[in-house]
């Protein structure tokens, strides 16, 4: 026996189930039963059933199998009216994306037939099931590889007893809303008394889409302090300050917290595992759950600290990177995905954790497709709010998703021409490759823009004789002759990097508020030469304390642009900022919503912001 099973098989062992966390489920949670439809789709699933429509049957149990009239769900339509016989694609191969700069241009053409003749749900592939009804879990095949995924390869420590399960979902937002949905209750203030109000925690900038998700709910959406990491659990406005000192006279005490952990949006910070598990910690004794958004897992840089470290002129210390973080346990079979900074779920010994997965970031935005891994109790009730609101994701993008993973299958009798180069599909191996592809594209991109900023982040005086500032080091006496525009931190994953723009610093600070300043900066970088659209800060306050800063920020996205362009925008971007701190006045920066749009629109404008991002 391995020393790795060894440890496995320990660890199994000792772990206890996780707890019963059903005091958390909202009204109408606790009082869903299971779909008195839907629990019939099960039975599709069994071996022999020809005919998913309705109408006639095989009846397994019965030998000979006979024909029998399926009577119970007429509302099945029959798959030979489906218009589409098949679902056709290019897709590129794993290794189009090399974590090196070498790009593979090569595809191969992957098929959805009408119909495959299989007795494993788990493995057919063909619109005959995919584009019918089907259970809330999600397309079998689909659901099976990222079950398999999740729960051998990306988490393959969860300490509780028996592990996570998943339930497939239409993307992160749709994920999160579900977990308010299964967690909190709607809370009207001409109703009900101030101590039912229930509260979400979150960084103090954070994605705005979850945030109003939640606050139309009349919950409470509670600001914690930040640092370069994300989430702050210690000092003042950290975790432990909000949950100790918490003001009852603003509702209940929060019992959940929402947080992107890697690549934080929008400050690009990613969360150590000590400060995970200081905020685990925290959640136990607070009893408090965790839904971990985290569409960006994968994007995590170890080149930033590096980089920062040289520019900087600090010591590199330990990153986060340079460990193995299964070592002391199961490996996930991939050194890429071991020296990943690991979910909460790997130390989620109470099954608090709540985490959330998209393929938004890695196949396309377009799919709405996600799915979400947690306890089996959480995911049971997440399975009967999805029943009944968006049932599982589009049989569609499930199909072509699912072909492209797992590859081409052949039927029981007949083995099935294959229209691939290898027939066998990404599969695992080819999936796992493809994020660490994906990692490298968007970490070139990273240095290309934090090298500009980096180097571009002072503006020198008109006496000074040095008006470049590329050069890696200035001399002491040349400090006085320089004013600093902006700072930032280098966005240790993600794809994007938070500003702090340091309008006290301009010279005409004394005349107009920064607050002035900030408002007529954005309209400055929309005008020619510029033309570019950065995310102001406003955009990401979460409470109406973080709103009082957030125009001291911006938030630039490296990931919209083509590698090639990211140099020359982000110089425009600076240019930018040395027009605007060389300006005499204001005039022309009071323009409206619809003279920006004409300012855009009037040349080749740059997006920083990232759609939706």
């Amino acid at each position: 026996m391995t020393v790795e099973l060894q440890r496995s098989t320990i660890m199994t062992a000792m772990a206890v189930p996780p707890l019963d966390l059903s005091h958390h489920f909202s009204y109408a949670t606790k009082n869903r039963n299971i779909s008195k439809i839907k629990d019939f789709y099960k039975y599709f699933l069994i071996s022999n059933i020809a005919n998913f429509a309705g109408g006639i049957v095989h009846c397994p149990r019965i030998n000979p199998p006979i024909r029998m009239a399926n009577l119970m769900l007429p509302g099945l339509p029959h798959p030979s009216y489906f218009p589409y016989d098949t679902l056709e694609a290019t897709v590129a191969r794993p290794q189009r994306l090399h974590p090196s700069n070498k790009d593979n241009a090569k595809s191969d053409r992957v098929t959805v037939p009408k119909e495959v003749q299989s007795s494993d749900p788990a493995r057919r592939i063909d619109l005959t099931t995919a584009l019918q009804y089907g259970t809330a879990e999600g397309y079998p095949p689909l659901s099976s590889f990222l079950r398999a995924f999740a729960r051998d390869h990306l988490h393959p420590n969860v300490p509780y007893k028996g592990g996570p399960e998943i339930i497939l979902s239409c993307g992160n937002t749709d994920g999160f809303s579900k977990a308010i949905e299964l967690l909190t209750d709607v809370w009207n203030p001409d109703r009900d008394w101030i101590q039912q109000r229930q509260g979400v925690l979150c960084e103090e900038f954070a994605y705005m889409n979850a945030i109003q998700t939640a606050r139309p709910r009349g919950l409470n959406v509670v600001g914690v302090a930040m640092d370069g990491q994300g989430m702050c659990a210690a000092g003042k406005g950290g975790l432990q300050d909000v949950l100790e000192n918490w003001d009852f006279r603003r509702g209940r005490r929060p019992h959940i917290i929402y947080t992107v952990t890697i690549g934080q949006n929008p400050t690009g910070g990613t969360l150590s595992i000590e400060r995970r598990k200081e905020i685990y910690a925290l959640c136990q004794k607070y009893d408090v759950l965790i839904v971990e958004d985290d569409p960006y897992w994968n994007l995590q840089f170890p080149s930033a600290y590096e980089m920062e470290a040289h520019y900087r002129g600090a010591t590199v210390q330990q990153t986060p990177y340079n460990r193995n973080y299964n070592a002391q346990g199961r490996s996930s079979g991939y050194a890429f995905l071991d020296s990943l900074v690991p979910s909460y779920l790997s130390i989620d010994t109470e099954g608090r954790v709540i985490r959330l997965d998209t393929f938004s970031k890695t196949i396309a935005p377009g799919s709405r497709l996600g799915w979400i891994t947690a306890q089996p109790a959480l995911i049971e009730r997440l399975a009967r709010i999805t029943e009944v609101t968006t049932q599982q994701p589009s049989g569609f993008v499930q199909s072509v998703v699912a072909e492209t993973l797992m590859g081409e299958h052949p039927n029981e009798n007949e083995a099935r021409v294959s229209k691939r180069a290898d027939g066998n599909g990404w599969q695992m191996d080819g999936w796992v490759r493809w994020l660490e592809g994906l990692r490298g594209g968007y970490e070139r991109r990273m240095q290309s823009m934090c090298t500009i900023l980096e180097e571009n982040k002072f503006l020198f005086h008109q006496n000074s004789e040095f008006q470049d500032t590329q050069s890696d080091h200035v001399d002491d006496w040349e400090v006085v002759d320089r004013v600093q525009m902006y700072d930032f931190v280098w966005p240790k994953g993600g794809m994007f990097a938070w500003v702090e723009v340091l309008f006290d610093t301009h010279p005409l600070r004394s005349q107009f508020s920064s607050e002035k300043l900030s408002k007529a900066f954005w309209i400055h970088l929309t005008k020619k030469p510029h033309l570019c659209l950065v995310g102001p800060g406003s955009m990401f306050a979460a409470t109406p304390k973080s709103a009082e800063s957030a125009h001291k920020y911006i938030r630039i996205a490296f990931a919209p642009m083509d590698a090639e362009d990211v140099a020359p925008f982000t110089k425009r971007l600076v240019e930018g900022f040395r027009s605007f701190w060389q300006r005499k006045d204001l005039d022309g920066l009071d323009e409206d919503d619809t003279v920006v749009m004409q300012n855009l629109q009037s040349g080749s404008a740059i997006n920083f912001m990232g759609a939706n991002c």
